[in-house]
């Protein structure tokens, strides 16, 4: 066996899926296939099996996963510090987050960055959170800001700041919602919402499906400023963070209702890899992060 195939068998066990795995790893399902066997045949056993969803570690492969694990951190661990020994002033740091995220907070960390590190280089990448994941895993980043990811033993995350959810809709809107609506009425409003798998729309799912409600969906819409601007059409609806309608200048003609029982939350997560400890520079602009008046940012 060999730390490539011990790495892709964690990543397929993650991933529950030969294809998205493929995905993740830059790698053809043919190939990543053919070397899980070739993992499976040197230790004697089948270490997954096909279901109708995809795959799922067999009893084997659940024992063989915590061997995996342990020697895929120990050579992560391995490779970092021989890069620190190689290079033992770490001088750039790449920092990925969404792109609404991007415009509150980036200003603020390049200042902060400047400040700490002048003879060091921060780049910063913007995109979903769920293509921000997929940078850790593939090291395309150090660390990331995401939404609601899903849980993950290959990312460690912690959770920055929650803002909730409101009903956004436009002040000429009749008849007018209450200040408060409950989450259990949200079917009663056309809404329009980004389509699955984005954070916002899998939390609304999440509460809504708990509550036995059927969402009335006239739209999907997967940029939000796009989504603001179709308020002014009609008497129609979305649910989006609280300080999203501030993001856009000029939207004097949105209002929005409270939503109560259960208030419904996202979670902005600093996520970094799970191998090891994070670099110097790394970990200092974690800190840079954590730092940050959120509550301020977001107001």
């Amino acid at each position: 066996m060999d730390l490539r195939q011990i790495r892709y068998f964690i990543v397929v066990c993650e991933m529950r899926s030969l294809s998205r795995a493929g995905e993740v790893l830059g790698v053809s399902q043919p190939s990543l296939s053919r070397q899980i066997q070739l993992l499976e045949g040197e230790l004697r056993h089948h270490l997954l099996v096909r279901t109708g969803r995809g795959v799922e570690p067999t009893e084997a492969g659940l024992r063989f996963l915590e061997h995996a694990k342990a020697i895929d951190a120990l050579a992560q661990h391995a490779r970092q510090d021989m890069r620190a020994f190689r290079a033992p002033l770490q001088n750039k740091v790449r920092l990925g987050m969404p792109h609404r995220v991007a415009r509150r907070m980036a200003p603020h960390i390049v200042q902060a960055f400047r400040r700490q590190h002048a003879d060091a280089a921060l780049t910063l990448a913007e995109g979903l959170s769920s293509e921000m994941n997929e940078w850790l895993v593939k090291d395309r980043v150090d660390l990331a800001l995401l939404y609601d990811p899903p849980p993950s033993t290959l990312v460690r995350y912690e959770s920055i700041y929650r803002e909730d959810l409101v009903l956004a809709y436009g002040k000429a809107c009749r008849p007018v919602p209450p200040p408060h609506v409950r989450a259990g009425d949200l079917g009663a409003y056309p809404l329009v919402l980004p389509s699955a798998p984005n954070t916002i729309r899998a939390l609304v799912d999440r509460t809504c499906r708990a509550l036995n409600v059927t969402l009335n969906i006239v739209a999907e819409v997967d940029v939000v400023h796009t989504i603001l601007e179709t308020m002014t059409e009609e008497s129609m609806f979305t649910i989006i963070p609280r300080s999203a309608l501030s993001d856009m200048q000029g939207q004097d003609y949105l209002t929005f209702s409270t939503i109560v029982d259960p208030t419904i939350m996202n979670n902005l997560t600093l996520a970094t890899p799970a191998s090891g400890p994070l670099p110097p520079l790394v970990e200092a602009t974690a800190q840079i992060i954590r730092g940050l008046d959120m509550a301020r940012l977001f107001a």
